[in-house]
């Protein structure tokens, strides 16, 4: 009970805080040593998950970092619990969302003695995140929950962690809010633009590349607008093609993992190249090949929204220290030259990207997963959120999904595995007006496929696609390449995956053949529930461009036997 003197239990501080800043939704794995801020959610207007494990719950905060902007908010106990929470702090921290995990901490008199569960989060999450610290007074939560807020959120995005001692949160002080924090925009200069211009003036082979954070809708058609005024080329990097309509005339695709030659072609190729929001990491670079480090071929323009990465990897022609959102707006000033030297490239980077991604390709076995795709693309709402972890079967998704809509993928930049269901209880809780799909391997669900009971706890129902080739398929597929024939610690011997959506209380349907998908979908879909599809495929459809049995072959031939 609240106390009417004035005072209020650090919990309750903490917890007014986030309101005040706005945050709607807070995941949790509960736990003794926060149990007073516990108590101060109970009649706060904020909607509380509680999860089966702090990496999905943190993971699922992440996700809603990433498609609302504002950092996510995630609670943990003290000492395992927080290095649960690990794999979701290291997805923030490489894909440039916005997340605070708040951690339980053992009392503050107990300190430096190994108290049971008492970690140094400093220590421990030193690297990890962009600011770790910890709350000795009460008085101090307002200022540094919005120091929090302010780091998350600005510059480049990532994640904060704070530990709360557990006998500061039952303190009673009297102190003031901090007021609501407003994310900060940093604006390009007007001779920033100036060169720009000049440099597009004098291009003949440019294109433009997409990624990092701190979009928005509106960001987005202006770089939409900005490229079909000036008929530029331009492509998306890894696991960010949510950042432009893919049936624009001026998208030339997704430069990520399985990249269209022709896309690298012309990347390499070009005479100036404006990355705008990324930081052309080893996932886009394709293991940073496609420019010379630190000077690259071409005039190479960044844009980014901390100075700390610009010149860091890539020395810039020229360098632009802006968030995308405010950068594009700038754009609509920025005009085209009178006589465009690159003719017809965007038209013709459009059609080679439609031709890749077309017609599902030839595959072994009784399911084809690009046909599975193109079936979905072709019948999901524009709004529908994609999720997926990681393994060889999101190169189905990346490939022949074609994303209409901003905010619309949800995948890990870190490659970080069992991330796609936590994503979409995440995205369905923050969206529950909109169908939520998420892609799983059969080891990537197992990862985190406990969450499904929150999403049946919660009535969520997304519909998670289990992609189940009885194998680590990744590490297959390089086991193959560099050890050919010796198979070691990559089978798996996998559950009925249909059985365990029903035993939660989902939806659950096996598919073995590629024709048996669309009735299965539109089953799961019409359930109003959880729903798993079980879905086999053939072991050696390791890529929608070859084979175990190829790679195999090749590694052999290679090897002179």
């Amino acid at each position: 009970m609240r106390a009417n003197d004035g005072t209020r239990t650090g919990g309750e501080i903490l917890i007014d805080q986030l309101v005040i800043h706005g945050v709607q939704h807070v995941f949790c794995v509960p736990g003794e040593s926060y149990l007073a801020a516990l108590d101060a959610f109970y009649d706060r207007p904020i909607n509380l998950t509680v999860c089966r494990q702090e990496g999905g719950a943190t993971m699922m905060a992440e996700a809603v970092g990433k498609v609302t902007g504002r950092p996510g908010v995630v609670f943990c106990t003290r000492g395992p619990g927080a290095t649960n929470a690990s794999p979701g702090i290291h997805i923030a921290k490489q894909d440039s969302t916005p997340l605070i995990v708040f951690v339980g901490q053992v009392g503050r008199e107990m300190r430096e003695r190994e108290a049971f569960q008492e970690l140094d989060y400093r220590a421990v999450f030193g690297t990890l995140a962009k600011w770790t610290t910890e709350i000795d007074d009460a008085a101090r939560i307002p200022e540094l929950v919005s120091r929090a807020f302010y780091t998350a959120a600005d510059g480049r995005p990532g994640p904060v962690v704070i530990a709360l001692p557990e006998d500061m949160l039952t303190d009673r002080v009297s102190v003031a809010d901090a007021l609501a924090f407003d994310p900060i925009e940093t604006w390009p200069g007007l001779t920033d633009m100036t060169r720009l211009q000049k440099l597009l003036w004098a291009a003949e082979r440019p294109i433009m590349l997409l990624g990092g954070s701190r979009w928005s809708e509106a960001a987005r058609a202006s770089v939409m607008r900005f490229a079909k005024r000036f008929a530029l080329p331009v492509a998306t990097t890894f696991r960010r093609a949510h950042l432009f309509d893919a049936m624009h005339g001026c998208y030339a695709g997704d430069l990520g993992i399985g990249v269209n030659p022709k896309l690298i072609a012309r990347v390499k190729a070009a005479d100036l190249v404006l990355l705008v929001g990324g930081r052309m990491g080893e996932m886009p670079s394709q293991g940073y090949t496609l420019f010379d480090i630190p000077n690259p071929r071409m005039n190479f323009v960044h844009v980014h929204p901390d100075p700390d990465e610009l010149g860091r990897v890539y020395r810039p022609t020229l360098a632009i220290n802006a968030t995308p959102t405010a950068f594009a707006a700038t754009l609509e000033g920025v005009e085209p030259p009178k006589n465009v030297k690159w003719g017809d490239a965007a038209e013709v980077a459009h059609a080679d990207y439609l031709a890749w991604t077309e017609q599902p390709t030839a595959v072994p076995g009784a399911v084809n997963l690009g046909a599975v795709v193109t079936w979905l693309r072709d019948r999901l709402p524009a709004d529908t959120i994609i999720c997926n972890g990681a393994g060889n079967y999101a190169g189905w998704l990346h490939r022949f999904f074609r994303l209409r809509r901003f905010n619309t993928q949800l995948a890990p930049t870190s490659g970080s595995m069992g991330y796609g269901v936590p994503a979409a209880v995440g995205a369905k809780r923050a969206h529950p007006d909109r169908m939520v799909v998420a892609f799983a391997g059969d080891g990537c669900f197992l990862m985190n496929g406990q969450e499904f009971a929150t999403a049946v706890q919660y009535n969520l129902p997304i519909i998670v696609i289990v992609v189940d080739n009885g194998m680590y398929g990744t590490i297959r597929m390089h086991q193959e390449r560099e050890y050919p024939g010796r198979v070691t610690a990559t089978a798996l011997r996998n559950p009925d995956f249909a059985a365990y959506a029903r035993a939660f209380g989902g939806f659950g349907a096996t598919v073995e053949t590629t024709q048996d998908f669309a009735a299965a979908f539109e089953d799961a879909a019409k359930s109003g529930k959880p729903a798993i599809l079980h879905v086999k495929v053939d072991p050696e459809a390791i890529t929608p461009t070859t084979t175990l049995a190829a790679l195999r072959e090749k590694a052999f031939a290679a090897r002179g036997g």
